[in-house]
């Protein structure tokens, strides 16, 4: 009943189209309208996502930290190594630029050279009170000598925090106002103000300034992907319209089909804005993604026109068939497509299930649109002349369908040996994975802020914050002498493990405050003995400037402190090693009946969610595989076609993996993609060239030969065609500054390369071998939809 109903339903379709042309091209143009007017509300992604679902115990202790301390990645770090920086002139501009600093309202507050606050004690009044660094601004080199000296050796609270005493590095932490970290008032004041405040400095002094934080990385990090959103759209524009018109030779032909995948990517971008979701590094690619993913419909819809025309010159006759022939079979392939992305949608990755969502719902758009524009267009045209069939009937192709069919029909056991050979060549290889990453791998890495990153890891120790919580479950409990005692044992681990940079705590205040009240005098830079903690505590809380900075170190209560710690760019077995390491410590350190110790912050966050996002993708890949051997069930009602259908997909998965274990690929967020993405998209060639087979036996009353044949000889120059366009296309991502967009594109077009030669080769092969037995039983029962309609089954072509 149903396959009836099917069977008349596409060329319904057809009439529908062909009746009402120029309403549905209204109605196209009305809707490029609308979307193009949501534009408006696309915006650029200022926060930074966490991968991990808000009920994760990492997030949720992540929130804790901020409810008690606000925001810890809001500081934006500037460096200056170069003993020049010491002459009174450099000295004095370089306080200046602080000045500047602080006088922005997007900087809530400064710490530099201009407003150290050195502690000092008052005897009259037996209290600290903060003193300022400089008293007034030096005028000669022996001055400004004094206070660096004064610096480098008498401070040492300020030691990996303003100055790096080997190199003489000397440092400014600007710490924005946390209402706009998440904002796009921060992208403009960072590239625009900020900009020009470095620029002038630079140039005045001809020093190098060294910028980086985390709100910076980020801002510029957005801007980059911005900037390649163009370049990718107008690179797959070109290469696809090259490829196009090569195999076509048409300009025709390719000028429809780059103004119908150009009304895919403003179709893309008003999705965006209708759904308010914002540009990632992942949503940035859907625009050429639909290029790359709609140009194979067009060579399905315009290539069987010309078959058509070529065959009886009709043109009515030969768009009836475009739509109802290719439609059905361009539908099945665009659905297991937008399938491989839709998995996404499952994910709790707000990251993930926004471009899962977008993606699949533009993979159907440009589908409607091809299949609405290219009949309609042709309609109003003549029919092609005979220089645009010319490419039906090339030498080379005829060269390639033929090797294809000799390797299948002469070649099998090798086919065979080759696939297992390589098969177990790439399982050796997938053992050789490792799950890895860093949180700036795939930063550009010519980028100026990717070399301020690797400057400020050298100079003081990373700039990824990592934050410890020691709730003492008491007020005041953390200026407890044995508090202070367990946190300082803790942070000596910490200075211990080279990727962690120096503590700061409020050990350290209390550290200076010993120093202050014996004069300043370095050595006494220690905790207070028990004898003298007593008087030297009473100091510290009466005195207001202590206070002032103790906010920084614990909350108002008194309760709960703070250890922050600094993290180098390091492997993600690597983290997780030093988390395991400081885990082991706070268990040891600090008794769980007494305390609630927890470690979070941005670094944690990304080992966390990394591991949860891969995770979670391999979920992903499993059930599109699922969901596509499921479609191919309904279709085809046998398990061994399910089977058969499968082979090839997954091999060249295989295949894939085996080579990142070789070339040292590690599986990370932006590596596991490829699977759920090439095997929705490879899928496609294997539905064409069954669907092809199975009308074949029909007409050839189930001679399996024949059938293999005539459908590798009539589908299988489109399904070179679509995979050089694919593999072309998906090639353009290479050209990325970000390791990731890099390896995605390049992973994947190797997929694409792989499926294709398994759908040409060793799927008619594996069909001649293992299918004859359903078709001497007639097991193959007829399936719910046909594929392709039945009319005319002898001379109809897939693409």
């Amino acid at each position: 009943m149903v396959a009836k109903l099917m069977q008349g339903f596409w060329p319904a379709v057809a009439r529908i189209i062909l009746r009402n042309r120029i309403l549905i091209l209204i109605l196209v143009a009305a809707t490029t309208v609308f979307l193009a007017l949501q534009w408006k509300n696309i915006q650029l992604s200022n926060t930074e996502v966490n991968i991990l679902p808000d009920d994760h115990i990492a997030s949720i202790q992540y929130n804790i930290f901020t409810g008690l301390f606000g925001e810890e990645g809001n500081a934006i770090v500037f460096a200056i190594r170069d003993p020049k920086l010491f002459n009174p002139d450099n000295f004095n501009r370089w306080n200046k630029f602080s000045k500047q600093l602080e006088a922005f309202p997007e900087v809530d507050f400064v710490v530099s050279t201009d407003n150290l606050q050195v502690l000092v004690k008052d005897n009259e009044k037996q209290e600290f009170v903060i003193d300022d660094f400089i008293q007034e601004n030096p005028t000669s080199p022996e001055e400004v000598t004094q206070l660096k000296e004064h610096l480098l050796q008498e401070l040492p609270f300020y030691n990996g925090l303003i100055y790096n005493p080997e190199s003489e590095t000397i440092q400014t932490i600007a710490y924005l106002d946390k209402d706009i970290v998440n904002t796009s008032v921060r992208n403009e004041f960072i590239l625009n103000d900020l900009g020009d405040l470095v620029k002038n400095f630079e140039e005045e002094t001809q020093l190098d300034m060294h910028v980086s934080g985390m709100p910076y990385i980020r801002t510029w990090n957005t801007k980059s992907i911005v900037d390649e959103i163009g370049i990718f759209i107008m690179a797959a524009l070109l290469v696809t319209s090259l490829i196009f018109f090569f195999f076509f030779r048409s300009f025709r032909a390719t000028f429809i089909s780059m103004c119908v995948v150009i009304i895919g990517v403003m179709w893309a971008f008003g999705i965006l804005g209708l759904l308010q979701y914002e540009i990632t590094i992942l949503t940035a690619l859907i625009p050429p993604l639909i290029i790359v993913i709609g140009i194979p419909n067009c060579i399905f819809l315009i290539n069987k026109y010309q078959q058509e025309v070529k065959k009886h010159g009709n043109q009515a006759l030969s768009l009836q068939r475009v739509i109802s022939k290719i439609g059905n079979a361009t539908l099945m392939t665009n659905i297991t497509t937008a399938s491989g992305f839709a998995t996404f949608i499952i994910l709790d990755s707000d990251l993930l299930k926004e471009f899962g969502i977008v993606a699949s719902i533009n993979i159907v758009g440009i589908f409607i649109l091809s299949l609405l524009i290219i009949p309609i267009i042709y309609s109003f045209m003549a029919l092609p002349k005979t220089k645009h069939l010319k490419h039906l009937n090339k030498r080379w192709i005829d060269f390639f369908v033929n090797w294809m069919e000799r390797m299948v029909r002469d070649h099998r056991i090798g086919v065979y040996i080759s696939s297992v050979a390589i098969l177990v060549l790439s399982i050796i290889g997938i053992y050789q994975i490792e799950i890895t990453g860093s949180r700036i791998e795939d930063l550009p890495k010519n980028t100026h802020y990717f070399k301020d990153i690797r400057f400020f890891e050298e100079e003081f120790d990373g700039i990824m914050p990592m934050e410890i919580v020691v709730d003492t479950k008491r007020k005041n409990g953390a200026f407890k002498p044995a508090t202070l005692r367990r946190m300082d044992q803790l942070g000596q681990v910490i200075q211990e493990t080279p990727e962690l940079s120096r503590p700061v705590s409020v050990v350290d205040l209390i550290k200076y405050s010993k120093q202050a009240f014996y004069n300043g005098i370095p050595k006494y830079y220690q905790l207070p003995t028990s004898q003298e903690n007593t008087f030297i505590m009473d100091m510290v809380r009466k005195s207001s400037a202590d206070g002032d900075l103790l906010e920084s170190f614990m909350d108002s209560t008194g309760q709960t402190a703070r250890l922050t710690t600094f993290l180098k760019d390091v492997k993600i077995d690597r983290m997780e090693e030093i988390e395991m390491d400081i885990q082991k410590s706070i268990t040891k350190f600090f008794p769980q009946e007494r305390y609630d110790v927890f470690m979070t912050g941005k670094a944690l966050l990304f080992l966390k969610g990394t591991r949860y996002l891969v995770k979670n993708l391999l979920i992903s890949l499993a059930l599109a595989i699922g969901l596509i051997s499921l479609f191919m069930a309904y279709l085809f009602r046998s398990f061994r076609m399910i089977i058969i259908s499968l082979v090839p997909n997954l091999l060249p998965l295989v295949i894939t993996a085996g080579l990142m274990g070789y070339l040292g690929i590690p599986i990370k967020p932006s590596t596991i993609l490829v699977f759920s993405i090439a095997f929705g998209i490879s899928v496609d060639d294997t539905i064409h060239f069954l669907a092809k087979y199975r009308q074949e036996l029909t007409a050839h009353r189930w001679h399996i030969k024949k059938s293999v044949y005539a459908a590798l000889r009539e589908t299988g120059v489109s399904m070179f065609y679509t995979s050089i366009v694919l593999f072309f296309g998906f090639s353009v991502f290479i050209i990325s500054d970000f390791g990731g967009t890099k390896a995605l594109g390049g992973l994947v077009s190797a997929t694409l390369l792989f499926a294709m030669l398994a759908n040409l080769i060793l799927l008619p092969s594996l069909l001649l071998s293992l299918e004859r037995s359903i078709a001497n039983k007639q097991v193959l029962k007829k399936p719910q939809i046909d594929i392709l309609p039945k009319e005319e089954e002898g001379d109809t072509n897939d693409k």
